[in-house]
């Protein structure tokens, strides 16, 4: 694909953590950029065009990508609204897409590697455990399928658990960063001494926009390089030193997150992803690195000093509203 500058680059999800981060990084590359979300509204750097659409509908979709050459799909909903939404998004971004003979990069996770399955080589035949893993299996099935009939010029980039700038509604996002700078007890599940990949938002945007000004990205997924895998405890050690509160952390006993999930929707999609925090959820990208080169990820300890200033600015400019 030529890199140039002047072709536009539409980033579905805008105002998300990945999907923010994407359109920053699509900004820091000096590339044209529209930004679209369903409230018309985002923290975006100055010359970007921000649009308000709802991927939920197809001819919003196309009228956003018309002028597209390359369309990023980070639109997500809360785990309960999954499987009624995100097969439309997919349908519809695939469309969209493919009147504007636009590429399309989709951002994706790891869920479709079921237990066991550690450390996730790219290679690595997918055998999901979880209903949400079977979901996201198929709609990569279904992106990569339209790019084999030559629907549509595609491409996935795959991470782990996120962290940064954005990322509120993450494992590691306000409900850790937050309560740890106001001196509280930090809540969390899982077995915090076993390795787990964490990705730090603006490297997972870095690798994303390589894949879509690479050709040879097309047709698979790609696992974007990630810093050292670390266990949960070391992360939220490091947090607590950064924010100088003493560590305070309580672990949910399974049986409470079942329990809840009784009455609380949410938990109960939660329960059914425990096995990757019970166990070791490792990422191996050795494909990506072989092929786009292996860029320097940001160490975690600078990662969590950049994300803990982002939720101070955050609080703060919260307080003088």
């Amino acid at each position: 694909m030529t890199n140039n500058n002047d072709q536009l680059h539409v980033v579905f999800g805008a105002s998300g953590g990945a999907g923010n981060a994407i359109v920053h990084e699509l900004v820091r590359r000096g590339k044209r950029v529209r930004a679209v979300n369903r409230s018309g509204k985002a923290d975006v750097p100055q010359g970007v065009e921000i649009v308000r659409a709802d991927a939920n509908n197809v001819e919003q979709v196309r009228a956003v990508c018309a002028d597209a050459s390359v369309a990023f799909h980070a639109v997500n909903v809360s785990y309960p609204y999954w499987f009624e939404a995100l097969p439309i998004f997919m349908d519809n971004l695939i469309d969209g897409a493919a009147a504007a003979n636009a590429r399309l990069v989709y951002i994706d996770n790891l869920y479709m590697f079921g237990k066991g399955q550690s450390p996730m080589k790219e290679s690595h035949t997918h055998r999901p455990t979880a209903r949400k893993g079977e979901l996201r299996q198929q709609l990569a099935e279904t992106l990569l399928a339209a790019h084999q009939s030559g629907k549509v010029q595609a491409t996935i980039g795959r991470g782990s658990d996120f962290y940064g700038p954005g990322a509120t509604d993450a494992m590691l996002g306000d409900r850790v960063f937050l309560a740890a700078m106001s001196g509280k007890t930090v809540q969390t599940i899982g077995d915090l001494d076993v390795p787990h990949t964490y990705t730090y938002v603006p490297d997972f945007a870095k690798g994303i926009v390589t894949l879509g000004e690479r050709d040879e990205a097309l047709g698979r997924a790609w696992h974007i390089p990630n810093a050292e895998t670390l266990s949960t405890r070391q992360m939220l050690t490091m947090i607590f030193e950064e924010v100088e509160r003493p560590y305070k952390v309580q672990v949910a006993p399974t049986f409470l997150v079942t329990l809840l999930g009784l009455f609380d929707p949410m938990m109960r999609e939660l329960k059914e992803m425990l096995y990757e925090f019970e166990s070791p959820f490792i990422v191996d990208h050795s494909d990506y690195a072989h092929t786009f080169g292996d860029f320097t990820p940001t160490p975690h300890r600078e990662a969590i000093r950049e994300t803990a200033a982002w939720f101070r600015q955050q609080n703060q400019a919260g307080d003088k509203q």
